[in-house]
């Protein structure tokens, strides 16, 4: 029966009738992709000034194992919603088509894959990377795109010798000159290097929205079944989410206090800087200026899904449908950013 395959989903969530209304007492649990980071803002900018509450949602927020591994949190409905990458998501849909995860909520129109190297490595372009060491973490949503990246810029990936390292030692090998390069989200590696004392102007990021690749970047997602059984509530977080957004491009100063009060030891200036970052060069996007923030352009995703197999091989190929619906965003006049 179909209350039997909804069941890990909604293990997730307890509901409470109140007599104010059917979601007075709905707790959601949300995974992000990893720590609490400045690029985190929105959903803590949303508890904190009640926009999820206004909606009837007690939301809580953990830490994620990466853009890419989270995905099966989401899948099995250990979380309902959760945050990762939608590239990933494309072949996690291939790999297990029983597993209807789908996106409902693009942040990243630009993604932040990346390779970081210093100065004194001497690589400046894609091509130096041959003969050189690569540190990428298996789970990394960077290094997924890996392949993609090489076959965009004639890389000869027989000549990159890739070091499959852990996430908390990634910009440490490379400031100590264990690595090259590495892979990681633009916003972390950069402001990572800094804190191991690498000095910004000897910083190189190649940021591969810039190299080649079409590809958009992480997004919400949710679990099929309780997507079905509750799609209120999508709409809900999604609408309340969506306004922590608005807040957070229009005074990110302010925003990072949300973050900072639930990591005390984070540096707050590299924070708001990272924050910063990831607003101008992922989130507030030009395309997101002119169409409302959330959503995507259909043929875009789909060359996306087109670059992905490249060098993929797909068994049962997902189309732009299947991975991202747009049915619990609100209008695009009531998404749209601060100019």
């Amino acid at each position: 029966m179909r209350f039997h395959r909804i069941g890990a989903a909604l293990a997730a969530v307890m509901t409470c009738t109140a007599a104010t209304g059917a979601f007075a007492e709905t707790a959601l649990k949300f995974a992000l992709d990893w720590k609490f980071e400045g690029p985190s803002a929105p959903y803590f900018v949303a508890i904190d000034k009640g926009y999820y509450k206004a909606e009837g949602l007690d939301v809580t927020v953990d830490t994620g194992p990466g853009s890419v591994a989270g995905i099966g949190r989401v899948a099995a409905g250990t979380y309902p919603m959760g945050f990762f990458d939608i590239n990933s998501l494309v072949k996690f849909r291939d790999q297990n088509p029983d597993k209807a995860v789908k996106a409902v909520l693009m942040v990243y129109d630009r993604p932040p894959f990346a390779i970081v190297t210093i100065a004194k490595t001497g690589i400046t372009k894609p091509k130096d990377l041959e003969g050189r060491i690569l540190g990428a973490p298996a789970p990394d949503g960077a290094y997924a795109q890996w392949k993609a990246f090489v076959k965009e810029n004639g890389i000869d990936a027989s000549k990159v010798t890739i070091n499959n390292v852990g996430f908390p030692v990634r910009e440490p090998m490379l400031a100590n000159g264990d690595v090259d390069a590495i892979t990681g989200f633009s916003f972390s590696s950069y402001f990572n290097l800094q804190l191991k004392g690498v000095k910004p102007e000897d910083i190189t990021v190649m940021l591969m929205a810039d190299y080649g690749l079409v590809l958009y970047g992480n997004a919400v997602m949710v679990n099929p079944d309780f997507a079905a059984a509750n799609p209120q509530i999508v709409a809900a977080f999604v609408r309340a989410t969506i306004k922590g957004v608005q807040d957070t491009v229009k005074d990110p100063d302010s925003a990072i206090d949300s973050v900072m009060k639930r990591n005390e030891t984070a540096d707050r200036a590299i924070e708001l800087a990272r924050l910063k970052m990831a607003i101008r060069d992922n989130i507030a996007t030009p395309w997101v200026k002119a169409n409302g923030f959330g959503g995507v352009d259909a043929a875009r995703l789909a060359a996306s899904i087109d670059q992905i197999a490249v060098t993929y091989d797909f068994k049962a190929r997902p189309t732009a449908d299947d991975v991202f619906t747009s049915e619990y965003l609100p209008l695009a006049a009531d998404r749209m950013l601060a100019k």
